[in-house]
């Protein structure tokens, strides 16, 4: 499955997701403009000396994603979707997406992506989980259905 980051911000959770991305041979896609360099030390930092083994992508816009990966389905994630991603079926070539730490996904990227799905948060007086936490969760419920691990 691909992860794709739309406009991340924070590099610690990029870097973080790097990592995840290099253990679970994941591709890891960052599309349109980033809030640091992928130089950033905190970027490295956070992903360890892990980023060899990252098969990186970055796409200047989401149509470019599109078109350079055509991935057999997209499964995008929202604090404001209704369905919970344990209902997905995913399967190989999928796509990932998920929004920025602060703005989400676009309303433009949200009208392409049918159904959303988000995860269930039971507790209060929290609006979202730390996006590589989301990545995670979301990432390994997908392998585990296509009995990856």
């Amino acid at each position: 499955m691909h992860i794709v980051l739309v406009e991340p911000e924070i590099p610690q959770n990029t870097g973080t997701i790097g990592r995840l991305a290099a253990a679970t041979a994941s591709p890891l896609h960052l599309v349109g403009k980033l809030g640091f360099s992928l130089e950033d030390r905190y970027l490295k930092r956070a992903g360890l000396d892990y980023w060899p083994f990252v098969d990186l992508y970055t796409h200047d816009n989401f149509a470019d994603f599109l078109t350079e990966v055509e991935p057999s389905a997209l499964l995008g994630f929202s604090t404001h979707a209704q369905r919970s991603y344990t209902q997905a079926n995913f399967e190989h070539g999928d796509a990932l997406i998920f929004g920025s730490e602060t703005k989400g996904l676009s309303a433009e990227i949200k009208s392409q992506i049918e159904p959303l799905w988000h995860i269930p948060m039971p507790g209060t007086g929290v609006r979202s989980l730390n996006l590589a936490n989301a990545v995670s969760i979301v990432l390994y419920e997908g392998l585990r259905q296509l009995d990856v691990v």
